[in-house]
């Protein structure tokens, strides 16, 4: 979603930054807010030097139990584009742009049109009999893929009338009104970014809107996203070769983070909490982990950064497995910043902490 109530020019006035970045944006250059780490690094790719990107969710912060503070709502005032993920994710989004009253911010929501997955079909029960096979769904989610690389295609060729859509579908959403920024995800899975496949739409869509907040740059913008994106798809093909040939096809996960991954590269997530990190599981869900586990061998339990493995420890303790890092790349930790680790390097770190787990 592309919105916004005028036109924007960089530079516009002082804004606060990341604690490594100036106070005010470079002149002459956008001013861009992002939510956090994922639309943060795509981005940065597809600006350059074009804008000076910063990120309202710090490093290291969960963005589930971030909250905005007024004075983040201030970069908003000043800013010439917001970019978010939308979804859910930043459950707080709606209530703050209601409280932005400037008329020149453009909002990129970055997972427009995607075709998103239901909060229903996350909660996956190991033991029931609606899910079906792995090599089932991994065959009706190839021509979902399919569809979408027709669609990525055809994205390029489309973008003005994507622009006036995205605008028709915020007057939607404003009159809407805003609601509560708790971690509801208002019933859809908000993770696209873990799917390079769907990495590279919304790469796609903030190209789009930058291009309509800066029309000056929009070759600029093109350049830098087919160069990022190139590296996407090469990331998305390493995925699907490594991840066809693996000996099982279900995963135990912490939280529901992976399903767009899953169902992109044909595999079962199976969960142990909701879409919520902090969620914790009832004692009937742990019981059947527990079982699924037992009955399918399973030796490895993928717990994540930036929030507490107990729960994943004490099932591995239980079934005697290992435990191992699947990463949700929501924040970069301070290893991670020390190490130059970004996107592309943490989802090849997932890649291969999946490869491993899959073959045992």
């Amino acid at each position: 979603m592309v919105t916004a109530a005028c036109g924007a020019k960089g530079g516009a006035g002082a804004s606060g930054a990341e604690a490594e970045s100036p106070d005010s944006p470079s002149k002459g250059k956008l001013d861009i807010q992002v939510s956090f780490y994922p639309m943060y690094e795509f981005t940065k790719q597809v600006a350059g030097d074009a804008a000076d990107v910063q990120m309202l969710v710090p490093g290291g912060v969960e963005p589930h139990d971030w909250e905005p503070t007024p004075r983040d709502i201030a970069k908003l005032e000043e800013a010439d584009v917001f970019v978010y993920n939308g979804a859910g994710m930043e459950g707080w989004v709606e209530q703050v742009l209601s409280a932005v009253s400037s008329r020149k911010l453009v909002k990129i929501e970055a997972s427009q049109g995607i075709d998103m997955i239901e909060d229903a079909e996350v909660h996956d029960h190991p033991d029931g009999d609606e899910h079906e096979p792995a090599e089932e769904e991994a065959h009706e989610h190839d021509h979902e893929h399919e569809h979408n690389q027709a669609h990525h295609h055809e994205h390029e060729h489309d973008r003005e009338q994507a622009h006036e859509e995205a605008h028709d579908h915020n007057h939607e959403h404003e009159a809407a009104g805003h609601h509560d920024h708790d971690h509801n995800h208002g019933g859809l899975d908000p993770h696209v970014w873990l799917s390079p496949a769907l990495a590279i739409e919304e790469v796609r869509n903030i190209e789009a809107g930058l291009s309509q907040a800066a029309p000056e740059h929009q070759e600029l913008f093109k350049k830098n996203a087919d160069a990022y994106v190139a590296k996407l798809e090469a990331l998305d093909q390493e995925f699907r070769e490594t991840l066809a040939s693996v000996k099982r096809k279900d995963f135990i996960t912490q939280h529901a983070a992976f399903g767009y991954l899953a169902r992109d590269y044909g595999l079962r997530q199976v969960p142990i909490a909701g879409l919520s990190p902090e969620l914790e599981p009832s004692a009937a869900q742990m019981a059947d982990i527990v079982k699924f586990a037992k009955e399918n061998d399973v030796k490895t339990i993928f717990f994540e950064t930036l929030v507490s493995s107990k729960v994943a420890e004490a099932i591995s303790k239980e079934i005697g497995a290992q435990t191992a890092v699947l990463n949700p790349i929501e924040g970069l930790t301070e290893e991670d910043l020390s190490s130059s680790r970004d996107y592309i390097v943490l989802m090849r770190q997932n890649l291969e902490a999946l490869k491993l787990a899959l073959n045992e």
